[in-house]
């Protein structure tokens, strides 16, 4: 059996998705899988056994040279890779949807009350109704179990295997304490200084992961802020899921970084502000969440 799981984007949405691949290939132990994903978050997903391989999708790049010769080679080259036996789109989004479809006719996805964009469902052969607001790993898995017919309980959850894989390099060190410094929404990073204090107060020496420009000023502040802290140099994706996998507690916002601790199964505090904890993460006893005590609607999200 030939399966193909459209989840383009973002690193965090990846990293809960790709869970299903160990219960996928326990059902299936014969099965082909291969991922389709955006580009810039293909890495993330290197090296895991589970997969045959993972497709990097160009589309930011396609849709910023506005080429239609580029669109219709993009568009060749993934009908190319199909037919697939089965082919679930993860995200829910018109363009995932239409990667989908190009991949084979046999198109499994949410149904029309369940995803965001409800015109998504016009390319899909079977829709399934997961609620919106269900917690986001759970989602994705209840999507997966319907459309393979095969089952991913809470328990399976709770107990999963790590499924990313690192690569150590002469940048990666044991750390008692790893922050994640910066998230993708400029309100789900909580301040430098806060993020001082409680490194002071845990009395550990930490390590401070960027991946920009803005977060490398982040990290810089903070380490000027209490001797306890070091700046980390800039880490490829393999090498930052090392780094996660080396600390003894992760720290950070609803961000990717700060997932790739759950998946790992590494102990990390998830700080929650205009995003609820409920949906995007999945507590275990070393994973844990504080968040605003607000009440915030999934499908009203307020980014200020």
């Amino acid at each position: 059996m030939k399966i193909a799981i459209v989840k383009l984007s973002a690193m965090g949405d990846i990293i809960h998705a790709a869970v299903v691949l160990q219960f996928i290939k326990h059902a299936y132990p014969d099965a082909t899988i291969d991922w389709f994903a955006d580009e810039a978050f293909a890495g993330i997903l290197a090296g895991n056994p589970d997969l045959n391989a993972v497709h990097a999708v160009p589309l930011k790049k396609v849709k910023k040279s506005r080429s239609i010769s580029a669109l219709m080679q993009m568009i060749k080259s993934l009908k190319a890779l199909g037919p697939y036996d089965h082919v679930i789109d993860m995200q829910g989004l018109i363009k995932s949807a239409l990667i989908a479809r190009l991949l084979g006719g046999n198109v499994h996805g949410f149904d029309k009350f369940s995803t965001r964009e409800k015109a998504a469902t016009w390319f899909y052969r079977h829709t399934y109704a997961v609620d919106y607001n269900m917690n986001v790993i759970k989602r994705g898995a209840s999507l997966v179990s319907q459309a393979l017919e095969i089952s991913i309980d809470d328990d399976a959850l709770q107990n999963k295997a790590p499924f990313l894989f690192g690569n150590m390099s002469d940048k990666v060190t044991e750390t008692p304490l790893l922050i994640v410094a910066g998230a993708s929404w400029p309100t789900k990073i909580y301040p430098a200084e806060k993020l001082a204090a409680v490194i002071d107060g845990l009395g550990q020496k930490a390590i401070i992961t960027w991946g920009n420009a803005a977060e490398e000023g982040i990290a810089d502040t903070i380490s000027s802020l209490t001797p306890l802290a070091n700046k980390a140099p800039r880490l490829s994706l393999p090498e930052l899921i090392a780094q996660i996998g080396c600390a003894g507690l992760v720290i950070g916002g609803d961000t990717g970084p700060t997932h790739i601790a759950w998946a790992l199964g590494k102990p990390s505090v998830t700080i929650y502000g205009p995003t609820p904890s409920f949906r995007n993460t999945l507590e275990t006893p070393v994973n844990k969440t504080v968040d605003t005590g607000k009440t915030i609607d999934p499908s009203r999200l307020n980014r200020h």
